[in-house]
């Protein structure tokens, strides 16, 4: 494993401890725009520990340290001068009207307590920013939308005011200081906002149509010695210099754009990782089928084969699932799931195992015992002390839907047929190692699976998808595909020796869609034996689907042609929210015109959304998301609001409500809804 970017691995630091919620800046953008964090800042923390001064906070008798003053902060500890040319929030330069948003249920007028720009501006702006901004000719962004020229809204608030908490305002709106930020930031198109309390800078991350993500400095964490790098990541991003005088692409609004196309960068070749694990997979049940004495997957290559790629197609997505719900904490965070049943304790002993006994990994068992005993308790539920795991229930990890992944088979008697329990398939820890390593390592890094949208994950699956299941006629190998986002075919060579010469690499293009340079297509044409095409096709080879020969009656998987020649494609969140906004708006509008009063509960919860070719279920998902908040809003309008659970906030409840009764997906890929079904149950 190549050793990680000193650079890469400073930020990979502070950010372990300050664990953002989704995606706000990512290490290796940071690290490739130039932001190179000085982990020995010690007069940045002297200065921070100056501004800090300890006190009783919410009635608690134990002084906490906290900011009280954030303009002296930031003129001290960030080096903010409050220029009228960068800054507006100051009685030389007061918040323009731009940077108003007023909400269409109460009225109330958001604004932050401070901005800054993306771009110092020329001349004097005292007593004329506002009327400059307005005059000047807007920006656009990527997406032909007009782009702010302000790059961060800063909102202070009194340090008794947590910043998740829900509460009412003079205008009658309900919502957390977060929630207001988040509504402010799509609102004027500012890339970031900045919350403070005192005890808390809370960095905000809200683009149009993307989801949010923040992360947390706290003043408690910065001050001590051990919080230097926290300290020195916080005024690395939020200094003056950083905001307003380095290379545009190098200031914190480009910092956070480069990051969001890092992340699709990744997502994208995590799916392609997600599809060799796939694979891998399958090479790990073959070898258990083997070890059967061909009964392990009898019945499912007799009765329906498919059966047996969704069911390993299933293993892998209850893997990402449980890797995404763990990082999000989701699952327990006691000792007895993290040491004993969590996915990221099993990898971390698998990979131990790895480096002392590597020659033996795949003569041992054990892991997928683990994982089988992880997969029941998700469904069934499980308590033990301090761990409480509800029963979920659901398709995706039921044991009754494919059972030979237990070991679990049938047998006939008489008219009647009835199961029968065999052990556990033999699935080797190399197996289930090489399969964990691909869904958690990348390059080298772990994954951060809490900074991907349920988007991402369904880019991941969708590369999945397409195949079906055959038993080799001989001795195969998989041929590299021909488009980026293709999938790789496998091809019989005996068969291609039986083709004439001349006619080989036709014969490969038109089964793989391939063409050969001219200097293999010659060895394929001369090969005379099975070693002979195999070491000339070896640079066409996809490794990853078969790293050596497949041998007859073997299981593979095949792309269909559409898969094949197409891709695998998903509808990045980008485009779902506009796209939604835009069709359910006037209908919502109509209900509104209709009545003098705001929108009633029942009346959202009477509509129904379907479509018709959902695939991964993009659009339901961000409907969903979409529904929810105008359900929650029209709770609060009625003072209607019901029982929420002690576990839940009102969003989560309200995005549960909607998918039970409004949203609808029909697609002709039983794989898609199953993965549509999986997209609704994440958020």
């Amino acid at each position: 494993m190549p050793a990680p970017d000193p650079a890469i691995a400073a930020h990979l630091e502070w950010l372990g401890f300050v664990r953002p919620t989704g995606l706000v800046v990512s290490a290796p953008a940071l690290a490739r725009h130039g932001a190179t964090l000085n982990r020995r800042d010690v007069e940045g923390q002297r200065r921070l520990q100056a501004c800090v001064e300890e006190r009783p906070i919410n009635g608690d008798a134990i002084p906490q340290p906290l900011l009280p003053d954030f303009r002296a902060f930031a003129a001290d500890v960030l080096d903010w001068r409050f220029s009228p040319k960068g800054y507006a929030g100051t009685p030389d330069a007061p918040i323009p009207s731009e940077l108003e948003v007023r909400l269409p249920d109460s009225g109330e007028v958001l604004r932050p307590t401070f901005a800054v720009r993306k771009s110092p501006q020329r001349g004097s702006a005292r007593g004329s920013g506002r009327s400059r901004a307005n005059a000047a000719p807007k920006p656009t962004n990527g997406n032909g939308a007009e782009a702010s020229p302000w790059q961060l809204l800063v909102d202070v608030h009194p340090p008794h005011e947590p910043l998740d908490r829900v509460t009412r305002s003079k205008a009658g709106t309900d919502a957390s200081p977060h929630g207001r930020m988040e509504r402010l930031l799509r609102g004027t198109g500012a890339p970031a906002g900045l919350l403070c309390n005192g005890t808390t800078l809370r960095l905000v991350s809200a683009p149009r149509g993307e989801s949010s993500g923040w992360l947390d400095f706290r003043v408690a964490d910065m001050v001590q010695t051990a919080g230097r790098p926290i300290a020195a990541a916080m005024r690395l991003l939020l200094n003056e210099r950083r905001l307003l005088a380095v290379p545009k692409e190098q200031r914190l609004a480009g910092l956070l754009a480069e990051s969001r196309k890092f992340q699709n960068e990744v997502s994208e070749r995590l799916a392609s990782q997600v599809l060799h694990a796939l694979y891998e997979m399958l090479r790990g049940f073959q070898a258990a089928h083997d070890t059967s004495k061909g009964e392990l997957l009898a019945t499912p290559l007799q009765d329906n084969p498919d059966d047996i790629y969704r069911a390993l197609l299933t293993l892998v997505l209850r893997l990402v699932f449980l890797l995404y719900a763990e990082e999000r904490d989701m699952l327990p965070q006691d000792e007895t799931y993290l040491s004993a049943y969590s996915l990221a304790g099993l990898h971390q002993r698998l990979r131990e195992d790895a480096a002392l006994h590597p020659d033996t990994m795949d003569q041992r068992y054990g892991a997928y015992a683990q994982l089988l005993a992880l997969f029941r308790m998700i469904h069934d539920g499980a308590r033990s002390g301090a761990m409480k795991l509800p029963p979920r229930h659901g398709a995706l990890f039921d044991p009754e839907r494919y059972r030979f992944l237990e070991g679990r088979g049938h047998q006939t008697d008489g008219a009647r047929r009835v199961s029968e329990r065999i052990e556990a398939p033999w699935v080797s820890d190399g197996t289930i190692y090489r399969v964990l390593e691909k869904l958690i390592v990348l390059d080298g890094e772990r994954i951060s699976y809490r900074a991907l949208d349920v988007e991402h994950i369904g880019s991941v699956y969708q590369t999945m998808m397409g195949f079906r299941l055959e038993q080799a006629r001989g001795q195969s190998i998989a041929i590299k595909a021909a488009k980026k986002h293709g999938a790789p075919a496998t091809v019989n060579l005996e068969t291609l020796l039986n083709e004439e010469p001349r006619r080989r690499a036709a014969w490969l293009r038109e089964k793989t869609d391939r063409k050969l340079t001219d200097n293999t297509r010659k060895a394929v044409t001369q090969a005379e034996t099975i070693a002979d095409a195999h070491a000339a096709l070896d640079s066409v080879i996809d490794k990853d689907a078969t790293p050596d020969l497949v041998a007859a009656n073997a299981i593979v998987l095949q792309p269909s042609e559409e898969r094949r020649r197409s891709g695998s494609h998903y509808t990045p969140r980008e485009l779902t929210e506009p796209i939604v906004r835009t069709t359910l708006e006037p209908i919502l509008n109509r209900l509104r015109e209709a009545q003098p009063a705001p929108l009633r509960p029942e009346q959202i919860l009477d509509l129904k959304v379907c479509d018709p070719a959902l695939g991964s279920g993009a659009f339901l998902a961000e409907a969903c998301r979409y529904l929810a908040d105008v359900l929650v809003n029209a709770w609060h309008a009625h003072d209607a609001v019901p029982n929420i659970p002690p576990d839940e906030t009102e969003i989560i409840f309200a995005r549960r409500l909607i998918a039970q009764r409004c949203l609808y997906g029909v697609d002709r890929n039983p794989v898609a809804v199953d993965l549509a079904k999986l997209s609704l149950w994440l958020i």
